[in-house]
């Protein structure tokens, strides 16, 4: 019992600090929902009006569509890519050519995790402009004018072009997880394996992705919670345009919070987004655990 008390000191200012910054804000944000609130005054009591206004609003609607997109971009696609430049980086690259090149090509794929946000999102907006960008010099060069498009600007290519855009920023963070859940692998497995008749894409699909389940669940909870959350790069790169085609919820609620000045309705945006969140990280949670206790049984 004394070591347990020693121990829970320990914890005191991170506790103190999570609650002052997360606990706090989060109940404020959930009272102001129930409001209707310029930012300054008095709050006026509204109960449930903002949330009966959102399940009316098509803007909500349409960002919560683009999310799902965008979940696919920064989630499920970096997640499969990652996995297969993981295993080539570790089996083929670092055997063949040497661990020090396979290290290298690891932190060319993570850099863009570490490079500010708005320095990508302005140097993709560069590469994706219509009329200097280098991705229409390019088609322009090849004799492909016809497939040179306003990327960002044009309502039709706009989500697409964004979604581009979060893969190569994303699949650097799988590559880094994949590969460190990869050196934990038991060699004898595959060696194993490979007496049995297995080849490479058999050992990998059938030990490999097995053995790394931990780090597939972090991976997708983690990256499906930057997808609900993305902001940086929306503001950077679109600003939620053209028209809504690109909106995402919290940038929603960053509009109506500081450019309409309608603090109580960007509360309730956001106490939905926070709830989604929440719920989506118990059931990955879940899922993983009972996943565990299959695999022990």
């Amino acid at each position: 019992m004394r070591s347990g008390r020693g121990y829970a000191a320990f914890l005191i200012p991170g506790a103190l600090l999570s609650l002052v910054v997360v606990v706090v804000p989060l109940v404020m944000n959930v009272g102001i929902s129930f409001t209707r609130w310029q930012g300054v005054g008095t709050p006026e009591w509204i109960g449930l009006d903002n949330y009966t206004r959102l399940l009316e609003d098509d803007n909500f609607w349409a960002s919560f569509r683009n999310i799902i997109f965008l979940i696919v971009a920064m989630a499920v696609v970096p997640t499969l890519i990652g996995l297969v430049l993981a295993a080539v980086l570790f089996d083929y690259v670092a055997k063949a050519i040497g661990p020090r090149t396979a290290s290298a090509l690891r932190s060319g794929f993570y850099l863009p995790q570490v490079l500010p946000v708005a320095v990508t999102g302005i140097v993709w907006g560069w590469i994706l402009n219509p009329s200097f960008g280098a991705l229409n010099a390019i088609l322009t060069s090849a004799q492909l004018d016809g497939l040179a498009k306003n990327w960002l600007g044009d309502p039709a290519y706009a989500l697409y072009s964004v979604m581009v855009v979060m893969i190569w920023f994303q699949v650097g963070y799988p590559v880094v997880m994949f590969m460190s859940g990869l050196q934990r692998v038991d060699p004898e497995l595959y060696e194993a394996a490979s007496i049995d008749g297995a080849g490479w894409w058999r050992r990998f699909t059938r030990i490999a992705v097995h053995q790394i389940k931990p780090e597939i669940y972090v991976v997708l909870v983690t990256t499906t919670i930057a997808a609900l959350k993305i902001f940086g790069q929306i503001y950077v790169l679109t600003r939620g345009g053209p028209g809504n085609a690109t909106l995402v919820p919290s940038y929603f609620a960053y509009q109506n919070f500081f450019e309409k000045a309608q603090v109580g309705y960007g509360s309730a945006i956001a106490t939905v987004l926070a709830l989604i969140i929440v719920v989506l990280s118990v059931v990955f949670l879940r899922i993983q655990a009972r996943d565990e206790r299959r695999d022990l049984a």
